[in-house]
């Protein structure tokens, strides 16, 4: 098993972590393996030695045993023991962020060799409405550029079928808002930021000029989102909260095509999340009517299978999420 130290990225990123924790370790390269590594993140993710073994195909012992060396050579104990889980701990959880990161430089370099005329790689994205319009195409774009040779395949669809199809591998990530508690079964969650839910409008609407909006939602037809739509507990409580628990939809929908026609085209009140109609409203084709008490928000971000192995495509594209936010992706011009 080779030394690590072919790849100085991966000891740059694994440094800080030693002097963040004021931690010397000695002969570092006749120590450290990716083992040891890969190790420890099926670990973190799994939150069990035996599923961590399962998934890397080797014995529950020699998984403990990794462990155990990692954790001697570092100094420091990386996971708590909660019932029958490892969760790791506050020294886990920042190795955790370098150890990933450098894996995932690692993974980028092999794939970077990989021979031209070898298989065609894919990827699978899940994405939900919230994320659709605007951060998976910039994403896309800036992975594009990373890894021109990787066929990406977007998928939409409800919350519910793109979650089951993660489980069941159909997809590699799920992109969108934090699912509800039934939904996460098997899955994790990496929050990327925090949206909230608009009421949108015509730019001309009447309800506009109103100095109480909230009372006079029940006057216009109302689009509000499907049952399946993670958004819709949160529109159902808002609209409890103003008295209106009763009130009937005419149209359900969180399809941007369908409710922007709708509302641009008539007196219809839409709730929707407002990374789907962030263009619409920046270009002032719709309107988010002001509401005294703002809608609750919720984190968008993107979501894996606790059962998947290591993907570099998947973490490469994570990574392209996270700095479109960032705002460090760069030109996304002539990507293609």
């Amino acid at each position: 098993m080779c030394s690590l130290l072919i790849y100085p990225k991966f000891i740059l990123n694994i440094a800080v972590f030693y002097k963040t924790h004021n931690l010397i370790v000695m002969n570092l390269d006749n120590q450290l393996r990716l083992r040891h590594v890969r190790t420890f993140l099926e670990i973190a993710r799994a939150e069990s030695v035996s599923l961590a073994a399962s998934r890397l195909n080797i014995t529950q012992p020699a998984v403990s045993r990794s462990l155990r060396e990692l954790e001697d050579m570092l100094g420091v104990r990386l996971f708590d023991r909660v019932g029958r889980s490892l969760r790791l701990n506050d020294a886990g959880r920042v190795f955790q962020t370098h150890a990933s990161a450098s894996m995932t430089e690692l993974l980028r370099g092999a794939e970077r060799l990989r021979s031209e005329g070898g298989p065609a790689a894919r990827l699978a994205i899940g994405v939900l409405p919230t994320a659709a319009t605007d951060l998976v195409p910039a994403a896309a774009l800036v992975f594009r550029k990373d890894m021109p040779q990787v066929k990406l395949s977007i998928h939409t669809g409800p919350n519910g079928l793109l979650f089951n199809q993660l489980r069941d591998g159909v997809v590699d990530l799920v992109v969108g808002r934090m699912p509800e508690k039934e939904a996460r079964a098997g899955v994790t969650f990496q929050q990327l930021y925090i949206e909230d839910v608009v009421l949108v409008c015509r730019p001309d609407h009447p309800i506009l000029d109103c100095p109480t909006p909230e009372q006079k939602i029940e006057a216009y037809p109302l689009i509000l989102p499907t049952a399946e739509a993670v958004i819709s507990e949160s529109v159902a409580r808002y609209l409890a909260s103003v008295g209106l628990s009763d009130i009937q939809a005419a149209i359900e929908t969180v399809a941007l095509p369908v409710g922007r026609k709708l509302v641009s085209t008539s007196d219809a009140l839409w709730f929707i999340s407002r990374g789907v109609v962030a263009d619409e409203l920046a270009r002032g084709i719709l309107v988010a009517v002001t509401l005294p008490s703002p809608i609750l928000s919720g984190p968008v971000g993107y979501s894996i299978s606790r059962a998947s192995p290591i993907n570099v495509e998947r973490s490469v594209f994570a990574d392209c999420l996270k700095r479109v936010k960032r705002g460090a992706a760069g030109p996304l011009v002539g990507a293609f």
